[in-house]
Parts: structure tokens; sequence; C-alpha cells
């Protein structure tokens, strides 16, 4: 990890060149042979038919792509049934059904698994799939906490495989325009950067143990997490809100993607210090767990600084947008969000406005868009040799850190100061939340 800075400074330069026409990404011919795949139709499966999934349809029936869909993978069998049905309106062939993500990563057939399960699996079987050879498209938020954090770049490392988070903005042509623009100077020195997002969720039911609906395997949802009584409203998208054993609050879920561009345009790894003020604060009678609004601040060596404004239940857009990234700079400022960038003068003067460059979903739930279709196209050219990836695993785990602070800070009370080089947190409290508790035998293992 004390290596990532320079790896991360020359991706983010990397990736910002395709905005403006650079070829020179290509791989060496000479990295081609140790590839699976490098010249060859690859063969993909995917973990996680929910929201995510119309994500796929584009990338993956593009004849460009030369994908060939295997499996659809889901422990819920009508999210199977629905997600064959609607692939079915994009592809000529139908891929098999698994209710097992085991069986699919035991097909030696298999070169790539797109990982789309809850955040719980996300490492665990992001982990399993690179051990078994396969090459990994994994949603945010890569990991569950820190511990898994350092797995997953172990894993790729280990194991040689491609693998790629979901954070799709890196693959946004206006964000990689403005990022590189940043970058050369275009707003001078930047130094902070807030990122925000705003969301009118509503109120969640209590839960309460209750049969397991028809034919949902709870045993395996659970998978890594610890055994316990299904409850009503979990398995479909609450699990989110209903403790810590499954998601990781708003942070995890949206944070990811602007804290990760927020990063990006800064060039920060992991910061000094983090604290946070965070609350639940609507619908305070309701069945959700965690807190609902939280400010997060992030300090970073270089005078430099990220806050996380995360509203999961107030619509109120506080900056223009439900969700984005500002960026200020010591002779100017940058709005960018996933579907364009304004930049200002110091005054205040709108100097350039990208419009609307992309039709990617803003606070929506689900859904797809161009640039969800080029970061899975980038991280297929990636398998082949044909590009660097634009979310390398070892790049998003530190953003994925940044999540991890902020939730470990709410959850003990207080803020505290990392190790800037290794990320560790110089809290004894903060330290015991690294890990978390595993299930009996699914302990992730390299």
């Amino acid at each position: 990890m004390t290596t990532r800075r320079n790896f991360i400074a020359k991706t983010v330069l990397g990736s910002a060149a395709v905005a403006v026409g650079n070829s020179a990404m290509a791989m060496p011919a000479s990295s081609y042979s140790r590839i699976i795949g490098s010249n060859d139709r690859l063969n993909v499966a995917i973990a996680g038919l929910g929201r995510r999934l119309g994500a796929y349809y584009d990338p993956i029936a593009r004849k460009e792509s030369n994908v060939h869909l295997m499996y659809l993978c889901d422990v819920m069998e009508k999210q199977r049934v629905s997600g064959l049905e609607k692939f079915s309106k994009h592809i000529s062939y139908k891929p098999k059904l698994e209710n097992d993500i085991r069986n699919v990563l035991a097909d030696k057939k298999v070169d790539v698994l797109i990982n789309a399960t809850p955040d719980h699996w996300h490492a665990p079987g992001t982990i399993m799939a690179v051990k078994e050879g396969k090459h990994v498209y994994v949603e945010k938020p890569a990991s569950h906490n820190m511990h898994e954090n350092e797995m997953l770049v172990a894993a790729a490392e280990k194991y040689d495989k491609v693998v790629q988070m979901g954070a799709q903005q890196r693959s946004s042509a206006h964000t990689m325009e403005i990022i590189n623009e940043i970058h050369n100077g275009v707003i001078g020195t930047p130094y902070k950067a807030v990122a925000f997002y705003s969301s009118g969720r509503g109120e969640v039911p209590h839960q309460k143990k209750t049969a397991v609906p028809q034919g949902l395997d709870w045993d395996l949802f659970q998978g890594p997490a610890p055994r316990r009584d299904y409850t009503e409203e979990t398995w479909d998208y609450n699990w989110h809100w209903y403790g810590w054993d499954y998601g990781t609050a708003e942070s995890g879920n949206n944070g990811t993607h602007e804290l990760d561009v927020a990063r990006w345009a800064l060039q920060v790894d992991f910061p000094l210090h983090a604290e946070v003020e965070a609350s639940k604060r609507h619908f305070v009678d309701d069945g959700w767990e965690m807190y609902d609004t939280m400010e997060a601040t992030f300090k970073f060596s270089g005078d430099k600084v990220i806050q996380w404004d995360g509203k999961s239940r107030n619509s109120y857009n506080t900056y223009g947008s439900g969700r984005g990234t500002v960026i200020y700079g010591s002779e100017g400022t940058v709005f960018v969000n996933r579907n364009m960038y304004k930049l200002f003068d110091r005054k205040g003067k709108l100097v350039k406005d990208s419009k609307s460059a992309s039709n990617e979903a803003g606070t929506a739930l689900g859904g797809g868009g161009d640039m969800s279709t080029a970061h899975v196209v980038n991280f297929f050219d990636t398998i082949r040799g044909k590009a660097k990836a634009n979310g390398p695993i070892s790049d998003g785990s530190i953003t994925m850190a940044m999540v991890h602070y902020s939730n470990i800070a709410y959850r003990i009370g207080r803020g505290f100061d990392i190790d800037e080089k290794t990320g560790r947190m110089f809290d004894r409290d903060a330290m015991n939340l690294w890990s978390r508790d595993y299930e009996n035998g699914w302990e992730p293992k390299l």
C-alpha cells in the first residue's frame, strides 16, 4: 500500500488522456500473453440481478465487445426469471440461470464475473472469483470494511487478475476532460472538494421476523454475514439501512461515487484525519437503523480537504443538483456531476460549460447509461490488453477507505487521526472495526 501513490498518479493521468484522444494507453504486446482472453471472446457471468442489471445490457450486447453471457445468477428465483426476460430483449441466446455463485465460479469456461450482489458479498465474492481465475467488475462499494479492502488489492495482485470497481464516472468523457484540466492548472491549486448527494428516500418499516419470501435462498443471501432469522423487507434494498450486517449506509451506497471524483480531482490518497457529524433525522421512529444525514471531513497533507455532504432523506439540492462534486482552486472553481461540468473563474464568472454531455442516471435507483457502458467496455478492453483500467481496485480501495472511515467515525462517536501511508487509524476503538464478524467458514481467504 505504501507504493500506491505513484501508481495512482499514473493511472489518473492515463485515464484523463483518454478524453483527449491519447492512444498511448494501450498495454505493450509483451503483456498480452499473460492475460486470459486477450484475443478471444470473453465468457461473462453476472451475479446479482437487481437494480444495476440495466447497466450491463448495452456493453454485453454490443458486437464490438465480443462477449458471451453464460450465466445470470441470483439468490432470488424471480430475479433470475426477470433478468432472463429483460436480457432476452438485447441478446439472441439464453444464458444459464443459477442460484449459487459458487457453481458459476467453478465453471472453468467463465472468464469474467460482474459482481452486482449486496455490499457484504462484494469483496468475498470477488476474492472467490479471482482465486478461480476470473477477472472481476465489482460494483461499488467494493468492500464492506478495511480488512476486505486490503484483501481485494492483495488478491488482484496475487492472482494477476483485472479487478475494476464500478465507479463509472471514471470512464465519463466530460469528467475525464475537466479533471485533466484541473490537473493542468485550470483553477490554479485545487485545495478543497465537496462531494454531495441528496435523496428523498422514504419511511422504512421496522424489521419483524417473518417467513422467508418464496424463491429466496436466505442462507446464501447472508453468505459471509453472521446468520440470523429473516426479517420482513430485508432482501429487497432495505438491507442497506438495517444495521451493519449487509450494508455500508449512504456513504458506501452513493458517497463512494462522489468521494472518488473528489479524490481524483485533488490527487490525494489516505487522509491524515477523519471526522463526522451524522445522525438519523427523518422518520425517527421507523426501521432505519443508521444515520440518514452526514457531513464528513477528511484532511490531507498539502492542506487539502474533502467534505462529504450526504442527505439520504432530504431532497433539497443544496448545490443545485442531486449529486456531484464541487472542486475549489486558488484561481477558480469546478462543478461536475454525471451529466456535465461548469468551470468558473475566481470571481465566479462562468468560463466554460460542457452542457449536457451524458445520459447516465443521477439519483434514480438502478438504470445505467453511457458512462456505465464505457466503464464496462474499458474493463473488457483492459482484460484484452487494449487499455488500462480506469477504475483499478488498487485505486478504488483508497476511495473505499474514506467510506469506511466515515462509517467508523459515526459508529464510535468521534473522529481520529490516520497514517497517510498505511491507512491505519490511530484509535483503538476505530481499529476494532477494521474487520467484521464472519459466518464460520465464510471468511474471505487469499
